[in-house]
């Protein structure tokens, strides 16, 4: 009889394995929308909590409430925020006389070193496969964005609906102890909201610092340049020197040596120093975070995850330390004692 109840054990799990392998692979399309309602959950749940148990609201009213809030202070001003990046990037004028002289100049040098002519017909027709690829997967992830945010809300909604019923359902399925499982939950809460939180405020504190020093050095159009700095902010390692540095070498191919010496300066010195700063105040005072993990998080997150990984890129390396200290703590820790 146990020999029994063991087969249909392992043939359940099995079943459930294969069915879960079949359904992420057919929503991972939608994976960033999925993430996204997670992230909102943790960061609004307490909300639904208010509304519902303090208020007397109709979970149906509230949880509608709650996206009409998501909608307006988060999906409509971060559209907005990309739609007039877009539009405003196409009406700068770049000087294109002394970029296209600069690039002549160092094509030349390049075919003369070399022997390599970067303006032949293969290169430009390699180039202009390169670009059209990239057009084509910039198109791809605006249309993505747009379904990722309705799948988001949709999933938000019924996230909100269950609230209290479906936490203790995930909670009862935890493959932890009690104790062990709570650890993992406040892991969860606190590297979530950290993130969530922690670096939009860090991405806004860097690309106001670097809109002044794009003012102070008269680049074109700095108000623009400090928006995708915000942007750059979350790639790690490189982060803020895709903006400025791409301005510093167009600065001066342009004849602003002076200017391009400055930014260069104000860059290395104040822009990339206070990112660290900043982020080591954060994640003191958000979540004790080792830099380490934010970093290799992110890296891994992004791969993984794409935008929604500086988010759970650190949460999955997290989870990874705190279960291998769980797994010490309870198995081999107990070994020695014995």
């Amino acid at each position: 009889m146990k020999s029994i109840n063991e087969y249909w054990k392992y043939a359940l799990i099995t079943f459930i394995i294969i069915l879960g392998i079949v359904i992420f692979k057919e929503t991972l399309p939608f994976l960033s929308g999925i993430l996204g309602a997670f992230t909102l959950y943790v960061l609004v749940r307490n909300q639904m909590y208010y509304l519902t148990e303090k208020k007397g609201l109709r979970k149906s009213l509230a949880a509608l409430l709650i996206i009409v809030e998501v909608i307006l202070i988060i999906l409509i001003p971060t559209f907005l925020i990309i739609w007039l990046t877009i539009n405003k990037m196409s009406t700068i004028d770049f000087a294109p006389a002394a970029i296209f002289s600069f690039v002549d100049n160092i094509a030349l040098k390049i075919k003369d070193i070399t022997g390599y002519d970067p303006f032949s017909s293969q290169s430009i027709i390699r180039f202009t496969s390169y670009a059209t690829k990239f057009i084509q997967v910039f198109l791809g992830q605006i249309s993505s964005f747009v379904i990722n945010a309705i799948v988001l809300l949709f999933i938000l909604y019924f996230m909100l609906i269950g609230n209290r019923s479906m936490e203790a359902y995930v909670y009862d399925v935890l493959p932890f102890n009690k104790k062990n499982k709570r650890l993992v939950v406040d892991e969860v809460k606190v590297m979530v909201k950290s993130n969530a939180i922690g670096i939009p405020l860090l991405a806004i504190i860097q690309g106001a610092i670097a809109t002044i020093g794009y003012m102070i050095f008269d680049v074109p159009d700095p108000i623009l340049f400090g928006f995708l700095t915000c942007f750059a902010t979350i790639i790690p390692l490189l982060g803020t020197s895709l903006v400025w540095f791409p301005l510093t070498v167009y600065l001066g191919i342009s004849g602003n040596w002076g200017a391009a010496i400055g930014l260069a300066l104000y860059s290395l010195i104040i822009i990339t120093n206070v990112d660290n700063l900043i982020r080591f105040v954060l994640q003191k005072q958000l979540a004790d975070t080792h830099p380490l993990v934010t970093v290799f998080g992110v890296i891994i997150g992004l791969t993984l995850f794409g935008f929604w990984g500086v988010i759970f890129g650190p949460l999955l390396l997290s989870l990874f330390i705190l279960c291998i200290n769980m797994f010490k703590k309870q198995y081999l820790d107990t070994a020695k004692e014995e």
